[in-house]
């Protein structure tokens, strides 16, 4: 497993983090007992990096880390986040940050992530989403200066709202992030115009996540696959969207065996792999449900890299599909 620094005042993360979705149960059935084993392996596998939310199963998610991590003696870094009080998602231009992130809301929604990870102090707490409405008056990051200051959280961070990412590019610039979480991959790439480099230019961590689309760039659904119900990618892939993306990866394969790399590395590792050339990136969260998703995400760190002629074939690949929601 490879190492790289989360952001400038972070620590050093493995460069395959560990993302906790599913443990929360939304990607269809899942038991406690598969993700203590799938967390266990991980750490095992040399991933000290784990991105969880109050989201994922309300909770869930959150306490089973936590009953992992106090049998382990290995220094993990968890993540984890805090959403907006009630309201539309991601928040609108005319939500007010005194509805959705007041400082009674954050500080109350903090002491609760504290208790579910049963820690004094957070590692990194994001706040789930944002609006460009609040960047001239970003309160609620001064809020969690001040539970900085106070002990309880360690780095602050932003996850990125998908239908716009770059809003974060100017808390970057004034200083107010250690770290932002964002979407890219090989069919969203955008990333790559603004907010990589001035992570670089600023020292801010990057946490990337859906690198391999829902699970669409490891190449094992077809275009007739169906998801469960109680998998929120039956929304994600409605409608002619599961055939629109298989094509798509296709046309990857078709790029790898013309390089001649198709039976050195899985699509999934070509995936990742696409996202870690970009030095910029810190840790890019691969969710893993069970060992064996664990032992094909953690592999990855140790392939060789990807030359930069085939990183220049696969941005092709780049997609403007905008954001896909269920109903659209």
């Amino acid at each position: 497993m490879r190492f790289r620094p989360l952001g400038a005042n972070g620590p050093q993360v493995s460069e395959i983090g560990f993302g906790a979705w599913a443990l929360g149960g939304q990607w269809g059935g899942q038991d406690d007992n598969d993700s203590a084993a799938a967390l266990n392996a991980a750490i095992d596998a040399g991933v000290n990096f784990i991105d969880t939310a109050q989201g994922y199963g309300d909770g869930r998610s959150e306490k089973v880390i936590a009953s992992v991590l106090k049998q382990r003696s290995e220094t993990v870094h968890v993540a984890t986040k805090t959403p907006p009080d009630a309201g539309p998602w991601p928040p609108s231009p005319y939500c007010r940050w005194q509805d959705r992130y007041s400082a009674a809301y954050l500080r109350s929604n903090v002491n609760q992530r504290l208790l579910n990870l049963g820690v004094e102090r957070i590692d990194l707490l994001q706040l789930h989403t944002w609006t460009r409405a609040w960047n001239d008056d970003p309160q609620p990051l001064m809020v969690l200066r001040q539970l900085r200051d106070e002990g309880k959280i360690n780095l602050i961070g932003v996850s990125t709202p998908e239908q716009d990412q770059s809003c974060v590019i100017q808390l970057m610039r004034d200083g107010l992030v250690d770290v932002v979480q964002v979407i890219y991959n090989l069919f969203d790439q955008e990333a790559a115009a603004q907010i990589l480099p001035v992570a670089a230019e600023t020292g801010t961590g990057v946490i990337v996540r859906v690198a391999l689309d829902e699970g669409a760039l490891t190449g094992k659904y077809d275009a007739n696959h169906q998801f469960s119900a109680g998998d929120f990618r039956s929304g994600f892939f409605a409608g002619d969207r599961m055939q629109r993306t298989a094509d798509r990866v296709d046309a990857i394969r078709e790029d790898l065996e013309k390089f001649g790399v198709s039976d050195q590395y899985s699509l999934a590792d070509i995936a990742l792999k696409f996202v870690l050339a970009s030095s910029e990136v810190s840790t890019v969260i691969a969710g893993m449900r069970n060992v064996d998703q664990v032992q094909m995400n953690t592999n990855t760190s140790d392939l060789k890299d990807l030359s930069e002629t085939l990183l220049i074939q696969l941005r092709r690949h780049n997609w403007h599909r905008g954001v896909w929601y269920s109903g659209k």
